[in-house]
Parts: structure tokens; C-alpha cells; sequence
């Protein structure tokens, strides 16, 4: 292991209902409290390597599909979980399973709340049950997305609340989570991994544990460094996407190719990282965690941080952009985008994956049915798709489909999609995501 030093679940129910399941062992060396995209994979790698892992959820479905061998998160297959059940894995509805855990690793979920900020109703629900089975020398860590100063000012006093003390008494840490959902490149194991403790103490039991787990530990100076560093990820992500969502809407007039310009830029050896046009940022993280930074600041500084707040308003408006684009595009072809028959392809939030949280796909088709298009849509990952409560109704031969309708709009670029037959076929094609470059289709 290498270490370097820098300076699914919602609120659990304080009694939830067992469902018959095991005997939690007497021996276990890490319970992951949210079985979701980011706990899920992490108990698989503690799992390969020899770790009695446990799992708790509130979700009973989850709990019976996993301890029957079945998945529900994209990048841990069935055979996974099956590998996992045999080295030892459990997943429980009761919180029983933490007694005997010599780390507890929180993974739920911070969407956001009314004002903005995160919604830490589960992080506070998942940190009382633990404080409920607290024990000297257990290590907590919280890998959920939040602002800085969650774990020292929310997490660490509940916890306390069961009169053992953070450092002297149990060890507890930060370690934002890197999963990067149907990325075979950079798994858990080799993405490094930050850590920030709340003592010295604390930070060496948590690089320690998670040494067994990835292959590069990133020591932090605290948690407030390492909350930090998850946002400072995605709010650099999300200031750039709207820069260039923003270049996309000005190149147009100015009949410049923005995607030629990328190009070009891209050849630069340093200082540039070239990023793409959108129909608007989707996923948990990008339109998300920005957010719990800007709140912060507002909420404990009493101002505006205004580049996540320019950066919102740009990337919140493409799909409005996109549906006058796709107008735009009828109305050269004379016909009314009212009663136009639109196909929309690919509506998961980045390729390849089934994921749709926060897709600016339903914004988009919102906002075309508001227009009257009759709207369909074709995902090889999604069967079933619904806006505002309303199904969608989904092609099944994307050829023909795509010969029938009068639009088809590419809005996101799956592999399983044969892009020049697609661009030969279609009546009319707007590609929002710049990979059909040819006369007769109009790039985003």
C-alpha cells in the first residue's frame, strides 16, 4: 500500500424488522451501513480479500435479492454476490450486525433538501443506529457526500451521545467515495482513496483499514480537508461543463464548430482538460454536491458562491436549449414540432449504464411534451421510463423507429447504438452528444 499525506438507503428505522435472516457471526471486520452503488461495491472488495463483511439496509428487497445471490447495482453482477455469500457475506434489516463490527463504513445517500443544502436525515438515522452499538475500539468512517464540517459537527456529537469519545474511545474518519458507475478503468482498488480522521489516531486506523482495500491512501490534514476535496472534484467538473454548455450556445451563433475548437485546444500538451457539450449534467454527483458547498457558504457566510451558482443556471437551462435547437431544426424542415412524432435515445445519465438519477433526459422530455411532440424514447439499458408519472413509451427496433419518427435525438451515446447507420436513417437527427459529425445531422 501506498500512502501519501496532503496538508441506496434512506432513513433507517430505529426498529426495523429482521426478515428471518442469520445469525449476524460473532467475528466481523466490516458492516456496510447502505447497500447501494457506493457501499455495494465496497463490501465486494472487502469480501475478495478475506474480510467478514456484513451489509445492512432498510430496504427488505434489497436485503432478500443480495442474500439470494442477486444484484441491483450496475457494476456488482449476480456472480459478485454470489462470490461474496460464499466468502461470508450478509446483507440484514437489523442493526444487530454492528455489534460485533470492528469498522462500520456509512454509505447512504445526502439528496438534496428544500433549502438546497444536503438532506442528512439518513446520515443522522445511520449514525444513531451506530451510536446504539457503539463500541471502544471500533472504527466509523462516513462516506456519504456532504459539506464541510459534517463529520465533526454532526456525526462526531452523535455519536458521543453514548459516552465514548472520538480518538480516546473509537476512531472516526471521513473517505469521500470515488465510484465512478460503469467505469472499467479506474476501479475501487486503484482509484486512491482520501481519508481525513478526526485525530491522528483516528486517521491511522482509517488508512490502515482502507490500505487492505485500494492500493494508494491519501492522508488528509482532517475531515474537513477530505469533505472538501469531494467537492472541489465535482464543483470543478460542473463550473467547466457549463463553461463549455455556455461556449455550445454562443458557437452556434457564431457558426463556429465548438467541437472542432475542443479538438484543437485538446492538442495543447498542458494546461488544458477538454471538456464536451450536454444536454445538461446528470448523475448523483455533478448537479448534486455542488449544492452542499454553496449552501455551506451561504449558510455559514452569508454569501453567494457564485460560481456554482452561474454553473447551476447554465447547465439547469440545456435541455430547455436543446428542445428549441430540436425546434429549430423541424421548423427548417416545415413541419410544426406540435404533432411531430420525437424519438429520444438514450436517457440514462452518462453511457452504458442503466443509471437515470437526475438524467437530462425527463427535463428534456418534459418539456417536449409541454410542446405537444409526441415523444418516445429507446434505452438498451431501460425497459420501462416515466415523466412526471406519465409512461413513455419505448420503440423496440431502433432502425425502424428512427426512419418513422420525424426527430431523432441522440442524448446519450450508448455503445449498443450503431451511430453512421443511425445518422443514413434517420429523418432528421440532432446528436447532443457531438459523435455524428456529418452535413445532414445537427450537432449540439
Amino acid at each position: 500500500m501506498q500512502v501519501e499525506q496532503t496538508g441506496a438507503l434512506g432513513e433507517l428505522e430505529e426498529e426495523s424488522e429482521p426478515l428471518g435472516e442469520a445469525e449476524p457471526p460473532d467475528r466481523v471486520e466490516l458492516a456496510v451501513i447502505g447497500l447501494g452503488y457506493v457501499g455495494l461495491p465496497l463490501a465486494r472488495e472487502a469480501a475478495s480479500i478475506g474480510l467478514r463483511v456484513v451489509g445492512l439496509d432498510r430496504d427488505p428487497r434489497i436485503v432478500e435479492a443480495l442474500n439470494t445471490g442477486h444484484s441491483h447495482v450496475d457494476d456488482v453482477s449476480d456472480e459478485d454476490v454470489r462470490r461474496m455469500r460464499a466468502a461470508g457475506f450478509a446483507a440484514y434489516t437489523d442493526d444487530a450486525c454492528l455489534a460485533c463490527a470492528q469498522s462500520v463504513v456509512i454509505c447512504v445517500p445526502t439528496p438534496l433538501s428544500e433549502d438546497g443544502g444536503p438532506d442528512l436525515s439518513a446520515v443522522k438515522a445511520a449514525v444513531r443506529t451506530v451510536a446504539g452499538r457503539l463500541r471502544p475500539g471500533q472504527l466509523v468512517v462516513l462516506e456519504s457526500t456532504t459539506y464541510p464540517g459534517t463529520t465533526e459537527e454532526v456525526v462526531r456529537p452523535l455519536l458521543e451521545e453514548s459516552g465514548l469519545r472520538a480518538g480516546p474511545d473509537f476512531a472516526l474518519a471521513f473517505s469521500p467515495e470515488r465510484i465512478d458507475p460503469g467505469n472499467t478503468t479506474h476501479g475501487l482498488r486503484t482509484t486512491p482513496k482520501v481519508v481525513g480522521g478526526c485525530t491522528p489516531s483516528c486517521a491511522a486506523r482509517a488508512v490502515a483499514f482502507y490500505g487492505k482495500l485500494v492500493d494508494t491512501v491519501v492522508q488528509a490534514k482532517g475531515t474537513r480537508e477530505a469533505e472538501m476535496a469531494k467537492l472541489l472534484e465535482n464543483t470543478y467538473r460542473h463550473v467547466n461543463i457549463a463553461l463549455v454548455n455556455e461556449l455550445a450556445v454562443i458557437s452556434h451563433e457564431l457558426h463556429v464548430d465548438l467541437w472542432d475548437a475542443i479538438r484543437c485546444a485538446g492538442t495543447k500538451p498542458f494546461g488544458f482538460q477538454a471538456f464536451r457539450p450536454s444536454p445538461g449534467v446528470g448523475g448523483h454527483c455533478i448537479p448534486i454536491d455542488p449544492n452542499y458547498l454553496s449552501y455551506k457558504v451561504r449558510s455559514s457566510l452569508g454569501y453567494e458562491f457564485r460560481f456554482v451558482e452561474l454553473a447551476q443556471e447554465i447547465n439547469r437551462r440545456m435541455p430547455e436549449y436543446v428542445v428549441r435547437r430540436a425546434q429549430d431544426l423541424l421548423n427548417t424542415a416545415g413541419r410544426p414540432l406540435r404533432g411531430s412524432r420525437v424519438l429520444l435515445l438514450g436517457v440514462t445519465y452518462k453511457p452504458d449504464v442503466a443509471d437515470q438519477r437526475e438524467s437530462p433526459a425527463v427535463p428534456v422530455a418534459r418539456l417536449l411534451r409541454e410542446r405537444e411532440a409526441e415523444v418516445s424514447f429507446h434505452d438498451p439499458h431501460v425497459r420501462l421510463w416515466s415523466v412526471d408519472g406519465a409512461g413513455v413509451p419505448r420503440v423496440g427496433d431502433v432502425m425502424a423507429a428512427v426512419r418513422e419518427h420525424d426527430l431523432t435525438i441522440l442524448l446519450q451515446d450508448h455503445t449498443a447504438y450503431d451511430l453512421p447507420a443511425i445518422g443514413d436513417t434517420a429523418r432528421l437527427l440532432f446528436d447532443t452528444r457531438g459523435r455524428i459529425f456529418r452535413p445532414d445531422v445537427e450537432v449540439l
